[in-house]
């Protein structure tokens, strides 16, 4: 069986499993590497600390966007795209809380604060898409008060291309991605 770049399906003994993996090594043995996103400050599926959440609204955070790093990318990446996308909101439709697009391949992660307005500390040639608050930045966690605790979906993709433009709200991949990486955390606001 013999394992390449990129996002695929794998059959070994008969257990189909889809993964991301990684360039067989030069001995020809298979050395399966993962596309790792990872958060220093949100452990998974566990509360969204204030300094992260939404000022307006009702919320009452700084609206600080998270530091994230990745690793291992799938050989061919060009550029990355981060989200966050709230699965749960708007009975379900969700709720685009970032897009940053046009990250070079060279970059591997972004420090706290990179998306949040007006600090705007992106790599350079890296663009932010627009969120369901109207504006091109980040905006943190801010579900309606009641609401059962809310799943914020960070994604990250690795593409095939850098030559990615963005119309409307949120990021739906449609070609050239080699490899995504996720992780969810919570938010609620308790009784109204």
């Amino acid at each position: 069986m013999r394992r390449t770049a990129g996002l695929g399906l794998t059959c070994a003994a008969g257990f189909w499993a889809l993964g991301t993996f990684g360039p067989a090594s030069a001995a020809g043995r298979e050395q399966a590497t993962e596309f790792r996103f990872e958060r220093p400050e949100l452990a998974p599926n566990t509360t969204v600390a204030g300094r992260f959440v939404y000022q307006g609204y009702g919320c009452r955070g700084q609206n600080l966007s998270p530091a994230l790093n990745w690793s291992n990318p799938p050989e061919g990446t060009r550029s990355f795209v981060v989200t966050v996308f709230d699965r749960d909101a708007r009975g379900g439709a969700g709720w685009w809380h970032w897009v940053v697009y046009k990250l070079p391949a060279t970059t591997r992660g972004l420090r706290e604060g990179a998306g949040s307005k007006p600090a705007k500390l992106l790599p350079a040639g890296a663009r932010e898409g627009k969120t369901d608050f109207g504006e091109s930045a980040y905006g943190g966690p801010c579900p309606p008060a009641g609401d059962p605790p809310h799943h914020d979906l960070f994604t990250i993709y690795a593409l095939a291309s850098d030559h990615i433009e963005l119309s409307g709200t949120g990021f739906r991949p449609d070609q050239g991605v080699l490899a995504r990486s996720s992780f969810t955390v919570r938010h609620g606001r308790g009784a109204r």
